[in-house]
């Protein structure tokens, strides 16, 4: 009877293990703790790869093609590079080594030694619009915006392995869940968010994002088309139960349990657009792009605790905060304008202009064992 016993009751003690154990990503680094996805991700707690790297801002310039990187401490200019036709975004290698400036017009990677800020030779690459790693740095994720696909790639080649086409249009942004198996992605253009398999790589999940314009947004968009909603950046809470997914035209922010699930509405100002961990992973910080201000969220019970104006016509889009967590980088997309705000009180400690069109600047380096890409999603 004994021998019996012990394989059942070696398979109930299996399936009371907490979700996501014994069926993480293989390959993935494990959480060092199962609450607290940015676990590793605490003020200046740098993997060895990076530490000593100088504190730098990179921008990349949309209208001016050019990349230019910033001394965090002294906001020296220390160089402005040539790219191709539109950076979007400088993203951080899986491995730390190297920032890419993503030209999805270009068709085209910049990469740039971590170290040194130095640029490197051009990549070729179709469309990147924005630029993941798979949690267990097998793959690079291309989101091809223009052409309405998301390309898996070699992480240090680029050379393509597998196109999956989307129905959805605009697919730019993504998180992914806290065992690594699913990444969910916006798509702008077309309203819509997808959850996609990262081992096998299939769309798995689609849903309309509720058009709410009528009932928060007809007021700060008087005299404006209502375009419909459009999700931005995606962000996964601390405890890895849910998403938080920006919404430019609903004027804020979409909750939804991870993996899946129905959407409940927060709002937070005109024009949602970036998402942001504090790195005592009890904030989130809300980058309102066409309201000059940024609004800060409380974890434990999703409310809006704080809301931030920045001085003068700001368009707050995508940045990062300070490796020691005080403050936080943000581009001025229609501005020209780079800003640094304290984390403590929300006022500005600095304002430098730039090149024309700044969008999803990196400061670097950041705490954390690995990049998920983007500006910087550390874990």
């Amino acid at each position: 009877m004994r021998k019996f016993l012990f394989p059942v009751i070696f398979a109930l003690l299996i399936s009371a293990l907490p979700s996501g154990v014994a069926s993480d990503l293989s390959g993935m680094p494990p959480l060092l703790d199962p609450n607290n996805v940015y676990a590793a991700n605490t003020p200046n707690n740098f993997a060895a790869t990076v530490k000593g790297y100088p504190a730098l801002v990179y921008v990349p310039n949309t209208q001016s093609n050019t990349v230019q990187v910033y001394d965090q401490k002294t906001y020296k200019l220390l160089r402005t590079v040539k790219v191709a036709r539109e950076p979007q975004h400088v993203v951080p290698s899986y491995d730390l080594k190297t920032l890419y400036a993503n030209s999805d017009l270009g068709n085209s990677l910049m990469p740039f030694d971590a170290k040194t800020g130095k640029p490197g030779k051009r990549i070729p690459l179709l469309d990147p619009y924005n630029l993941y790693f798979t949690p267990n740095g097998k793959y690079a994720v291309v989101m091809q915006e223009r052409m309405k696909q998301i390309a898996f790639a070699d992480p240090h080649t680029f050379k393509i392995k597998k196109t999956l086409k989307t129905k959805c249009a605009g697919v730019n942004h993504a998180d992914w869940t806290a065992d690594g198996n699913i990444f969910v992605a916006s798509c702008e253009f077309s309203g819509t968010i997808i959850a996609v398999d990262t081992v096998k790589m299939k769309i798995i999940n689609e849903q309309f994002i509720p058009d709410t314009y009528a009932k928060h947004s007809a007021s700060t968009h008087a005299g404006l088309p209502n375009l419909g909603p459009q999700p931005q950046d995606v962000k996964l809470s601390p405890d890895g139960k849910t998403f938080y997914i920006a919404d430019m035209m609903s004027d804020g922010i979409w909750t939804m349990p991870a993996p899946w699930g129905k959407l409940t509405y927060i709002n937070t100002g005109f024009g949602a657009h970036g998402l942001y961990v504090t790195r005592d992973a009890q904030k989130l910080i809300i980058t309102n792009r066409d309201d000059s201000s940024i609004s800060i969220l409380q974890f434990s019970d999703n409310k809006i605790i704080a809301k931030w104006k920045i001085p003068g016509n700001a368009s707050p889009d995508m940045g990062g905060v300070s490796a020691d967590g005080k403050t936080f980088w943000v581009s001025g997309r229609y501005d020209d304008a780079i800003y640094q705000i304290s984390l403590d009180d929300g006022h500005l400690i600095k304002k430098i202009k730039t090149d024309k069109g700044p969008h999803g600047l990196a400061v670097w380096p950041q705490p954390g064992r690995y990049s998920l890409g983007h500006t910087g999603i550390m874990r």
